[in-house]
């Protein structure tokens, strides 16, 4: 089964269809007129369907159990054909149209399980996905050139600048930036030192870097300065990104909540202090990316 841990719940919607095609318009006339023997076809077959929707996971074994907020099925009569129309639709962090198909699926089937005895003629086709949405393809920026972002990331610790440790959660940012083809145009290790932390953001943002990264320094302890130093620098917080990343973190580790993050804006760079474990780091950079670039159509925006 695909690891979908690390993805951020958003709202999917799939549509999906089937046509059942009889061979007769008695058959039609019989559905319509409630004489098939075995009962009410669309009202029996829409309860098969949402079943099937259901149920979906429990047949297919790389498809994740996910929470369905919505089913519609839907019919239509051309002829001799019906054609079924499933929506589905869920807030999770991967799609339904495995769901969607496989509910106009047990729709149609039972259609045929109805209608055999009085029609040996029918037939099943057309079954297929007509529409999907909501997935991280669906927020791309399409007025942005993510090549044209150029980022500085910068790791707060003494202990990593003495040369006593080695750095990880740098090295995950940079990891993460890469993956969404975002430039890194400096990478650096300082001490937690006020004036150090001050001085590189402010060489940062007069450099026109449009994103700058700290990590490490975000604690509690009296050594853990970087978002009180940064703070007053910057133009204005965005709290809905502090916020999206404390409320990923709180998911996955009880202590998140002990964190401070910093996201604000300083002219055109976006600043984001995030906390200096290689987890803590990685996982910030999951709750946010790539979603967080839309900013910088804003700002590009707002320039112009």
């Amino acid at each position: 089964m695909v690891d979908i841990t690390a993805k951020t719940s958003t709202l999917r919607i799939a549509i999906a269809q089937a046509i059942v095609k009889v061979s007769s318009q008695e058959t039609i006339d019989a559905i319509n007129n409630g004489k098939v023997p075995k009962g009410d076809v669309f009202e029996m077959s829409k309860a098969a369907g949402l079943l099937g929707v259901k149920k979906t996971p429990d047949l297919l074994p790389d498809c994740h159990p996910i929470p369905i907020e919505f089913t519609g099925i839907s019919y239509q009569i051309n002829g001799l054909e019906i054609l079924i129309t499933v929506e589905v639709k869920t807030i999770y962090k991967t799609g339904v149209e495995v769901e969607a198909m496989h509910g106009a699926s047990v729709v149609a089937l039972n259609m045929y399980d109805m209608l055999k005895p009085i029609d040996k003629g029918i037939e099943i086709g057309s079954i297929k996905l007509l529409s999907k949405k909501g997935g991280k393809s669906d927020y791309k920026d399409k007025f942005l050139d993510r090549r044209e972002l150029k980022a500085a990331v910068v790791v707060c610790s003494d202990t990593i600048s003495a040369g006593q440790k080695e750095d990880k959660a740098g090295l995950a940012i940079i990891d993460q930036l890469k993956k969404y083809n975002v430039t890194i145009g400096k990478y650096e290790i300082i001490p937690d030192d006020r004036d150090q932390i001050k001085g590189r953001f402010e060489s940062f943002v007069h450099e026109n870097y449009d994103l700058i990264i700290y990590t490490g320094g975000t604690g509690l302890s009296a050594r853990d300065v970087t978002p009180d130093t940064l703070e007053s620098l910057i133009d204005r917080r965005i709290p809905g990104i502090e916020e999206a990343i404390r409320s990923y973190g709180q998911q996955r580790m009880p202590y998140a909540m002990l964190s401070r993050s910093l996201v604000g804006v300083k002219d055109n760079s976006l600043l984001m202090c995030l906390p200096g474990s290689t987890n803590g780091a990685k996982e910030s950079m999951e709750a946010v990316f790539p979603f967080v670039l839309h900013v910088f159509g804003i700002l590009k925006g707002a320039k112009h």
